[in-house]
């Protein structure tokens, strides 16, 4: 008889990531995939835990899962991923309800580990070391357009706040060759949009010849026949080099994006967090990767809170977003985490924490307002989502260069009946309305011209 097996991912796309390659080797042999978990035999929920608020709802979830114990036909329940890496032993005492424990880079043991559980073992599995190899058949879980291509695993970064390299290992780079291989699979099974993902994509290559290989790999990328737009995602700013930024400005193909996770802007704050940052650096950065790459579209994220954090260093922090006027913004208030540098200082209370959070959000919101309303009047590449469903109430929306997905906001397109237009769709628009986080557009040109 075939087993049917179900999933759910959490935490981030490189999470997800695991999450189609578990899929795409479970899809290999004899196993039957659902999306209904009271249909599943094997439940895995693949978590997160980075962050309290990252495991509270990874917990739930496998709460929730373990559930169909008793209403569903589950069998076995696997808590795989980072918070079975950070807390295996305890959670195989404290979860009763769950059958196997299994950490970040047991995903490519997935069968074996499967058919264990199967035969009556309960049994934790921790392998030392990520493995990076192709996977057949991984199994895309997002739109069949766009797809993330992880390039490197772990981090060597020590943020003195942050528990990655703990849960995922030292920076550990995918083949090049690899790479262009899966991406080729990927094109040609018919995705147009590749994000390239890992804890840090501007220090790929460095562990395997010495030299940072990101442009040479965006180079590559780019002659891939099918593939139309590449993204970054995670482009820590020490490996942000002149040759990256002009490589991204003389690709067509490359979007005019960064993501550039900053932190803060007090220098001393950037000291205290043990990034080699500073303001002044941050601040040529960002001068420097605007003056070669005009239009392009800035995401970053900012932690309020981190101890020891001052009115004065809060308010420096507060001047450089109202200075920079970043497109995209995501604020978080710190997160006390047990085996960090960071949680043995002196700690800056909650409320100050909420206060500052929601300072920071409302001013960003209108910041991202303000830019949006400049969009008025101008043309945009957008790439078709979701198409019109008037019985649904489902509007027909994209995404632009300037949007990544499930992180930034869309593109609504309006009187799109009669076009025939289909998700993965390129098509060129007009900006009628912006918002704080989305716009409204019409469709000029069913084919889209070249405006990344």
């Amino acid at each position: 008889m075939s087993i049917k097996i179900g999933l759910v991912s959490l935490g981030c796309p490189k999470n997800l990531v695991d999450s189609e390659n578990m899929l795409g080797l479970l899809k290999e042999k004899e196993f039957i995939l659902t999306p209904e978990p009271a249909l599943a035999d094997v439940i895995i929920v693949n978590t997160c835990g980075f962050i309290e608020s990252a495991k509270e709802e990874s917990i739930q979830a496998v709460l929730e899962m373990a559930e169909y114990k008793k209403s569903g036909q589950c069998k076995i329940l696997i808590l795989a991923g980072c918070l079975g890496e950070r807390y295996a032993e305890e959670l195989i005492e404290e979860m009763p309800e769950v059958d196997v424990i299994a950490g970040s880079h047991a995903w490519h043991d997935i069968v074996g580990t499967i058919r264990r559980a199967l035969a009556g073992e309960r049994f934790v599995v921790r392998p030392a070391e990520a493995v990076l190899n192709i996977v057949k058949e991984r199994v895309l879980t997002t739109p069949k357009h766009t797809a993330y291509l992880k390039i490197a695993e772990g981090c060597d970064n020590a943020c003195s706040y942050c528990v990655i390299p703990q849960l995922r290992g030292p920076y550990k780079s995918k083949l090049f060759s690899d790479v262009i291989a899966e991406a080729q699979k990927m094109a040609g099974e018919g995705v147009k949009e590749l994000i390239l993902v890992a804890q840090d994509v501007t220090r790929y290559g460095e562990d395997l010849t010495g030299s940072l290989l990101l442009p040479d790999l965006l180079e590559a990328l780019t002659q891939i026949p099918g593939v139309e737009w590449l993204r970054l995602m995670y482009a820590y700013p020490q490996y942000i080099t002149g040759r990256l930024l002009d490589t991204i400005a003389a690709q067509p193909k490359a979007c005019k994006y960064l993501d550039i996770p900053l932190q803060h802007a007090s220098t001393s704050v950037l000291d205290r967090m043990n990034r080699p940052d500073s303001k002044e650096s941050i601040t040529n950065l960002l001068t420097a990767i605007r003056k070669t790459i005009p239009g392009i579209c800035l995401r970053t994220t900012f932690i309020v809170g981190f101890p020891g954090e001052t009115e004065q260093e809060y308010q420096e922090l507060k001047k450089f977003l109202l200075e920079q006027k970043f497109d995209r913004v995501g604020i978080f208030s710190y997160s006390q985490e047990e085996g960090t540098v960071a949680a043995e200082l002196p700690q800056v209370d909650e409320e100050t924490k909420e206060r500052r959070f929601h300072e920071l959000m409302s001013l960003q919101a209108r910041i991202s307002e303000e830019k949006n309303v400049d969009l008025e009047g101008s043309e945009l590449t957008v790439m078709v989502e979701t198409i019109e469903d008037a019985e649904a109430s489902v509007p027909a929306a994209g995404r632009s260069y300037r949007e990544a997905p499930d992180i930034d906001g869309v593109v609504y397109l309006e009187k799109t009946v009669g076009l025939e237009l289909k998700p993965g769709d390129i098509v060129t628009v007009r900006v009628l309305q912006g918002f704080s986080y989305d716009l409204a557009a019409e469709v000029i040109h069913p084919k889209a011209g070249d405006t990344r």
